[in-house]
């Protein structure tokens, strides 16, 4: 969720390639993100079909980016996705320049976290969000492929007895919360299965406040946005651990484009060559760093 300028994030804020407002897997791609099936469209695209102006975009000549309000580190600095700065934010002006679009032609859209993948008509080209690829989903939407796989998090405040946790099991009994329609909060329903029903929050600055005032025992989100909130946010918390990943499948996060976008074949070629030219590792080194010290839950 949905949930991590260098210089706003300390040290210990660094998040390496793992398996991360906004979530625990899903039905998730396979960990090849290569080869992830990202529309009924077919993923393929050849460099001259993909060149700007080729496939029609919301406006002419604009490319239109999607992302909540408010944007949150690590993802974005300053709830302000046209700075360029945060992990999200670089990757959009990044898949944008793939696409043939400067910076000046990148269009900023706010969409609420569910809308983004539910059905309908999009007002965006593509939205980026932490929002994770699961097969219900793509039933209403189209993918690129994976840009970021992440792990879920537990973060509880650090006098909290749930805070020494190591288990799955040793958090059963807890008041667990997390945002609405992320796989966080399918992690605290799948995979910890509580035995109190779960507090669930609109936007993970509610998930945030309920666990600093005491209304939850901790609650569960992507693993680079659990950096930042221990370490910006909320000190007085602590990362419990992360959750490793089910099976072979890495949950990732993936753009997401209208269902049978013209442009989905083309984003996934733009995310494919910044996977293969080393773009997205740079911009995880720079962005979300080395997080993978958080203790594995069982």
């Amino acid at each position: 969720m949905r949930l991590t300028a260098r210089s706003l994030l300390p040290a210990l804020f660094v998040i390496a390639l793992t398996a991360a407002t906004g979530c625990a897997p899903q039905e998730t791609s396979s960990t090849d993100t290569s080869s992830t099936d990202t529309s009924s469209a077919g993923a393929s695209a050849s460099a001259s079909s993909c060149d700007k102006g080729g496939p029609a975009t919301q406006v002419k000549g604009k490319l239109t980016v999607g992302t909540d309000k408010p944007a949150y580190a690590p993802w974005f600095v300053d709830d302000d996705p046209a700075s360029g700065k945060g992990f999200e934010s670089a990757v959009a002006y990044s898949v944008a320049k793939a696409l043939g679009y400067e910076k000046d032609q990148v269009v900023w859209q706010t969409v609420p976290f569910n809308n983004a993948f539910a059905p309908g008509e999009k007002n965006f080209d593509f939205d980026i969000n932490q929002v994770s690829i699961s097969a219900e989903r793509k039933q209403a939407v189209d993918f690129s492929s994976g840009y970021y796989e992440v792990r879920q998090a537990v973060v509880a405040l650090k006098k909290s007895p749930y805070a020494k946790a190591t288990s799955g099991a040793d958090l059963k009994g807890a008041k667990l919360g997390a945002q609405v329609g992320t796989t966080s909060l399918d992690t605290i329903n799948e995979v910890i299965k509580p035995s109190q029903r779960p507090a669930v929050f609109q936007k993970n600055d509610f998930a945030k406040s309920a666990l600093r005032n005491g209304q939850v025992d901790a609650i569960v989100v992507d693993l680079p946005t659990a950096f930042y909130i221990t370490s910006a946010e909320v000190p007085d918390a602590r990362i419990v651990g992360q959750f490793a990943d089910a099976g072979s499948a890495a949950e990732q996060f993936g753009l997401v484009l209208d269902k049978g976008s013209a442009l989905t074949a083309c984003v996934t070629r733009a995310v494919d060559g910044l996977r293969e030219d080393g773009t997205l590792a740079a911009l995880e080194k720079q962005w979300l760093s080395d997080a993978v010290d958080a203790p594995v839950l069982k």
